[in-house]
């Protein structure tokens, strides 16, 4: 095997990559660890009898303010893309609020007590932040600072030290900077009594937005079928094993392809797998405040229960999310509510996330003991009963989210320097950079990967995911002509600004 590009992992990154250079008649080699392409965006079919149903690993919406990542999907998928309207809540001590919030619903289930007190504690949040300026150290002074802490440890504190498993006290505020920057308890209140509806212009994806047909997976294997009959080659069930360097530049990888050791010589090399597995491959070995630094980056993993259902509908949400503790799942999502081909037309399905670390008590239990603790809770919550579920199906994934200690940074820093010397060497996507992007921030990153070998000049990959505004503020682009600006600088500078 022969390839002037090596690709580790043909998740969004990785096979955005691969797309862009084979448009230029560039053909990479794509290694892919798991049995299927598409990482974290990949979409499982389970057969039952004559039943088919689909799920994402958690579903994917897609949403992005750039026009051309909407030209590139809709290339992709044609016709079965399509605009899904958007329905969250919370379960909250026993009641159900809408995201984003309405205010008559909001205000009878706090009552008027609750409201003065909500009111009260950002009056004194202001007064403590704003005016006698105290400085802002971690995720909990972030959000007791916009929206007071009562509102805080209503449903922000709980539900992030669920998804992290460590205080908020320990979290790095950057995560908050990222996932709600410019919300606070004023905006929040403002957009729930103003909140018009714009039926002219682009929509936030609050309101709607874009999903595949047939589940996000979809559209990694259709770019997948797309650059092999271009020329390039993708191996599933395979994984470096060792990467050689010498001379600042990566000279050999050895690989694992389906249980045989191959070595290759790439010309370049663009890594969407851990970063910290990447760093422990290397030889030689990396001095040894680059392996303590990678020993101190942390993950957060997660189990899943998928469960189908002899029911028509569950509910009408795409996700419903429970901060409180004592559910031990974060969030759930009945996937007919994102596609109705994602499951048989009288049958639904959810999808059950579980915050976990590899190796504690929930990662390590059975498929049974975890279908007895997920169905006694749901059916507690009314949510389906015992005699309705017709199968269960359990997995697990290691390295799903990257952790933002308070020492992330710093280690982080350390690892970046280290790797940046290797000029043949590129770090794209979320688990390639140790950075919480989502998938469309994931696609940019692999497209400005691919220009910078295309146009041998490196684009700033740090700006994708780091917009300053609300993470989760997109775009409906209704429209877009695949063909119209095509180019990548258009991409990058009309659409950043710079």
């Amino acid at each position: 095997m022969k390839s002037d590009t090596l690709i580790l992992g043909a998740g969004p990154a990785g096979l955005s990559c691969a797309m862009e250079l084979s448009k230029v008649g560039k053909t990479s080699l794509i290694i892919e660890k798991n049995s299927e392409v598409g990482g974290l965006a990949r979409t499982f079919e389970f057969k039952e009898g004559d039943s088919l149903f689909r799920t994402d690993i958690g579903p994917h919406r897609f949403f992005s303010k750039n026009k051309y990542l909407y030209s590139f999907i809709k290339d992709i998928l044609g016709d079965d893309w399509i605009l899904v309207k958007r329905q969250t809540r919370q379960l909250i001590k026993g009641k159900f609020y809408d995201y984003p919030i309405k205010a008559a619903q909001a205000f009878k289930n706090v009552g008027l007590i609750g409201a003065v007190q909500i009111g009260i504690s950002y009056i004194k949040s202001v007064i403590v932040y704003k005016i006698f300026r105290k400085k802002i150290n971690n995720f909990e002074d972030y959000v007791v600072a916009n929206f007071g802490r009562k509102l805080s440890e209503f449903n922000m504190i709980n539900y992030t030290e669920k998804i992290w498993g460590i205080p908020c006290t320990q979290i790095h505020p950057d995560w908050a900077k990222q996932r709600i920057k410019g919300l606070n308890l004023l905006s929040a209140v403002k957009n729930a009594f103003l909140k018009k509806k714009n039926t002219d212009g682009p929509k936030t994806l609050v309101d709607t937005f874009y999903y595949p047909r047939y589940g996000t997976g979809t559209i990694y294997n259709k770019i997948a079928e797309r650059v092999i009959k271009n020329g390039s080659i993708i191996k599933i069930g395979s994984y470096p094993t060792k990467i050689s360097h010498e001379n600042n530049k990566i000279s050999e990888i050895e690989l694992d392809i389906k249980g045989k050791k191959h070595v290759i010589k790439p010309s370049k090399v663009v890594s969407s797998i851990p970063i910290t597995e990447l760093i422990k491959i290397m030889s030689p070995k990396p001095p040894v405040e680059v392996i303590d630094a990678v020993n101190n980056l942390k993950w957060r993993d997660q189990v899943y229960l998928f469960i189908t259902l002899n029911k028509d509908l569950v509910a009408k949400d795409n996700w419903i999310y429970f901060p409180n503790t004592e559910i031990p799942f974060g969030r759930i999502a009945e996937m007919k509510n994102f596609s109705s081909e994602m499951c048989p037309k009288d049958k639904t399905s959810l999808f059950v996330e579980y915050f976990v670390d590899e190796g504690d008590k929930i990662w390590n239990m059975s498929k049974e003991e975890l279908s007895t603790l997920t169905i006694n809770h749901l059916e507690k919550l009314g949510l389906c009963k015992k005699e309705e579920v017709r199968n269960c199906y359990a997995f697990k994934i290691k390295n799903v989210y990257p952790v933002y200690d308070l020492n992330y940074t710093k280690n982080l820093q350390i690892i970046k320097e280290y790797l940046a010397k290797f000029s043949n060497l590129y770090l794209i996507g979320r688990s390639g950079r140790f950075q919480y992007t989502n998938q469309d921030h994931s696609l940019e990153m692999g497209i400005a990967t691919a220009r910078s070998i295309i146009e041998n000049k490196n684009y700033d990959l740090d700006k994708f995911g780091s917009e300053d505004e609300y993470f989760e503020k997109g775009e409906i682009i209704d429209g877009v002509n695949p063909a119209e600006k095509n180019s990548y600088n258009w991409l990058v500078l009309e659409n950043r600004g710079e």
